[in-house]
């Protein structure tokens, strides 16, 4: 229930600083060690042992979902970022490669529109081309 609200709206704010993921992670590595069992064992075996995944997973994880639902037009168009795609058709990637853009200062680097993009175009077909985000969970 905490992460919950701890994390809600990471794709918009996503934490990219080493300090904030940790303090956020530490969140998670607190509640864990609440379990008398796995209390003496590592994290990663905690989280394997509960079935729970890391922060950078579930914040790539979301940042995917985003971008399938825009890719999909599944929201606003109106209120919705423009995501720029490849108009030039490549043997590598997928069938909706977003257009990589370079940035002379760190302000835009971070940004959703600009962190997503070798992610989503590193991801095959089969994963893009999906009829649901829960298709190939």
């Amino acid at each position: 229930m905490v992460r919950s609200h701890v994390e809600f709206g990471n794709s918009v704010w996503c934490p990219f600083k080493l300090g904030d993921i940790e303090e956020i992670e530490k969140i998670q590595k607190m509640a864990t060690k609440l379990i008398i069992s796995l209390k003496n064992k590592p994290y990663k075996e905690r989280l394997m042992h509960l079935k729970l995944p890391t922060l950078k997973f579930r914040c790539t994880r979301g940042d995917m979902i985003e971008v399938f639902k825009l890719t999909y037009n599944i929201y606003d168009e109106s209120v919705s970022p423009q995501l720029s795609f490849c108009t030039r058709s490549n043997t590598r990637g997928n069938n909706y490669k977003l257009q990589n853009h370079t940035f002379h200062y760190n302000l835009r680097k971070h940004f959703f529109t600009a962190r997503i993009v070798i992610i989503w175009n590193s991801l095959p077909n089969s994963v893009v081309d999906a009829n649901s985000v829960n298709e190939h969970a």
